[in-house]
């Protein structure tokens, strides 16, 4: 009976454990920012109000909440700023992630149908940028991209265009960063995926006359579905809120979700709108997840 105890007791411990991280670092940062997103600002230490106070009993608390308010929100909904950032946060988000998904799933193909020997040497090469800070390589195609770097030196000397072009500060130069970045997060979720295929399923589709794109498109692509959309999840979502990437290579015309929270904070020391629009950006992202969740489960309980 003890053993049994014990048992359950580290069972049930181990089940929790993850409960509890994301209570301790996800819920709980979130529920303070939300509080300070449903604050003012104000020229003081914090930068906002009201300012919790539970040395003042049950009417300070009851003050606290009555100075609560969604003006925030509000200015969120009216100023065409946040809703540009959010919108040029997502297009660009969607358009790496469908680049990503080009690029991606053919090297993920390819390293699944190497030999044995030869898939771990690629697994190490893709991962290999990771082993440098992402700021020294995101340096490093600033000095690519800039008028006289690299890639206007090589074009030149190919003869493909006639005069330097101008790369940096650009939505071209965001894409480049961010597809270079993420990259490895779209190839090792489809590896992984695709290298646990039985071949002898293709094998049997092209022994029955099926062509080789169909092969792919009715065998290959609907098994690996749970690896591509882990890759999209895991780039789509932290491209949405990036912002060293767009803040190095991009330009100020149009700043993506991520400067524009940047600049609320340490800029404008708006902590209170920065906040807001934190708030809403990991509502837009985690709604999606949570609806993809449910269907999941309800189509597993279905079969």
């Amino acid at each position: 009976m003890k053993r049994h105890y014990g048992r359950s007791f580290w069972q049930s411990l181990v089940v929790r454990i993850p409960y509890l991280w994301l209570l301790a670092f996800f819920l709980v940062p979130f529920l303070i920012v939300l509080k300070i997103s449903l604050s003012q600002t104000a020229i003081a230490q914090p930068p906002y109000v009201p300012v919790l106070d539970l040395a003042a009993g049950w009417p300070g608390l009851q003050a606290f909440f009555a100075a609560l308010s969604f003006d925030n929100y509000v200015l969120i909904g009216s100023d065409p700023l946040y809703l540009l950032s959010y919108v040029k946060s997502v297009e660009i988000a969607a358009f790496s992630t469908l680049i990503l998904i080009f690029i991606g799933y053919p090297i993920a193909y390819a390293m699944a149908r190497m030999p044995w020997r030869w898939q771990a040497v690629l697994v190490v090469l893709v991962v290999l940028p990771f082993w440098t800070s992402l700021l020294i390589r995101i340096y490093a195609w600033m000095n690519i991209l800039q008028h006289d770097g690299l890639l206007n030196q090589a074009l030149l000397a190919l003869s493909i265009v006639k005069e330097p072009q101008a790369w940096l500060a650009t939505d071209t130069a965001i894409y480049i960063g961010v597809v270079y970045s993420y990259l490895p997060f779209m190839v090792l979720p489809l590896y992984a995926t695709l290298e646990k295929h039985d071949e002898s399923l293709r094998e049997a589709a092209a022994d029955l006359g099926c062509p080789r794109w169909k092969i792919f498109w009715l065998v290959t692509l609907p098994l690996s579905s749970s690896g591509l959309l882990a890759g999209v999840l895991l780039c789509f979502i932290p491209i949405v809120g990036e912002f060293v990437i767009p803040d190095l290579l991009g330009g100020s015309q149009s700043p993506m979700i991520g400067q524009t929270i940047w600049t609320e904070f340490f800029s404008n020391k708006d902590w209170p709108a920065a906040s807001a629009v934190a708030v809403v950006l990991v509502c837009l992202l985690v709604t999606p997840i949570l609806v993809y969740q449910n269907q999941a489960m309800r189509t597993l309980e279905r079969e």
